[in-house]
C-alpha cells in the first residue's frame, strides 16, 4: 500500500517543528532524526518503505532546520532541549513509546534519549555516529579522529562559518554532501532541495548552533549512561568524518547491541544503500515482541 506524505507542524517543548508524517495512523510510531546539514528530506528513501510495512512514520525538521522554529540563542540547542523536542513529539502523537532511528546529529540525540529516557523508546537504530562517551574519548586521545573533526572547531567562530557556508550559492554545503559521498548519491535536484532549506532565514545559524552548544557543554553531552534497550548500529566504513573503530567501541557501551558495517558506504549510507538499510531497519523493528506493537 502506498501512503501520501503529510506535511504538518507540531508544537513541542515550546516551539513548532515541521514534521513530515506517513503511514497508517494506527501503526507503531517510528521517528526518524536527521543530522547536519540535512532536514527531513535526508530520509526520503526510508519513509515510504517503513510506512508500507505498517509503521506510522514521523520525520521532523529538527530545531534550527528548514521549516522548523529557529531559537536565537546557542543555549537553545543544548542536548537536553533537542531530546525534549523528540519526547514532545511522542506526547503529541499520543504514544508512550516509539522506535527512534537517528543519523549523524540525529543519532547523537537518539543516543542521549536511549541513555536518559529508555522508558520512552522501544529500540533504537544508529547510523554513523558513536556513543557520546566514545566520541569524547576519541577527540581527546585519537589524533586521526581529531583531524577529521576540524570543522567542529571552525564552527565555534561567530558569523564566519555562516558566511563561508552561504557563499557561491552554498558551495560549502554542496561540497560537504557530494565530496564525501559516493558518486550520484546526491542528484542535482536533491541539492536544490538542500539549498532551499539552507537559504531559509536563520537556518544556517540554527544548524551550526548545534555544534556551538555541544562544544560549550561537551562534558554534559558526553554524560550518557550505558544503553540497556536494544540497539542496532549501521556504519559506512568510508566515512570521511568518523573512524570505523568508534562503532565497535560504541557496542561496548550497550547491553544489547548489534553492529553491521557497510564496507563501501560512506557517512551517507542510508542514501547510498537504501535497499539494504531499509531491510535491516525493518528486520530490527519487527523483532519487537508483538504485544508491544499494539
Amino acid at each position: 500500500m502506498t501512503y501520501e506524505l503529510e506535511y504538518t507542524f507540531v508544537r513541542t517543548n515550546g516551539i513548532s517543528l515541521h514534521v513530515v508524517q506517513c503511514g497508517p495512523a494506527e501503526g507503531p510510531l517510528v521517528v526518524l532524526l536527521h543530522g547536519f546539514p540535512e532536514f527531513w528530506y535526508g530520509w526520503r528513501h526510508q519513509i515510504e518503505a517503513l510506512a508500507a510495512a505498517g509503521y506510522r512514520v514521523w520525520v521532523p525538521d529538527q530545531r534550527g532546520y528548514n521549516l522548523s522554529d529557529k531559537p536565537p540563542r546557542v543555549h537553545d540547542y543544548q542536548i537536553e532541549q533537542l531530546g525534549a523536542d523528540v519526547l514532545g513529539l511522542l506526547d503529541a502523537a499520543g504514544e508512550q513509546q516509539a522506535f527512534v532511528v537517528g543519523h549523524d546529529w540525529g543519532a547523537a540525540v537518539t543516543w542521549w534519549l536511549a541513555g536518559h529516557h529508555p522508558e520512552r523508546l522501544k529500540r533504537v537504530a544508529i547510523l554513523n555516529v558513536p556513543h557520546p562517551a566514545v566520541l569524547g574519548q576519541a577527540l581527546r586521545h585519537t589524533p586521526r579522529q581529531l583531524a577529521k573533526s576540524w570543522y567542529i572547531f571552525f564552527f565555534q567562530l561567530p558569523w564566519l562559518p555562516e558566511q563561508l557556508f552561504r557563499r557561491r550559492q552554498f558551495q560549502f554545503g554542496r561540497r560537504a554532501l557530494r565530496g564525501t559521498s559516493r558518486i550520484n548519491t546526491f542528484t542535482r535536484e536533491d541539492l536544490k532541495q538542500y539549498v532551499a532549506a539552507w537559504a531559509r532565514p536563520g537556518a544556517l545559524t540554527g544548524m551550526i548552533n548545534w555544534y556551538r552548544a555541544a562544544f560549550r557543554k561537551a562534558r554534559r553531552v558526553g554524560q550518557v549512561r550505558r544503553i540497556a534497550i536494544p540497539v542496532r548500529i549501521l556504519w559506512g566504513r568510508q566515512d570521511a568524518f568518523l573512524e570505523p573503530k568508534l562503532a565497535e567501541l560504541s557496542v561496548g557501551q550497550c547491553d544489547n547491541a548489534e553492529l553491521m558495517y557497510f564496507d563501501k558506504a560512506t557517512h551517507w549510507l542510508h542514501q547510498e544503500e537504501p535497499t539494504a538499510v531499509n531491510k535491516l531497519l525493518l528486520d530490527f523493528l519487527a523483532a519487537e515482541p508483538a504485544s508491544s506493537l499494539s
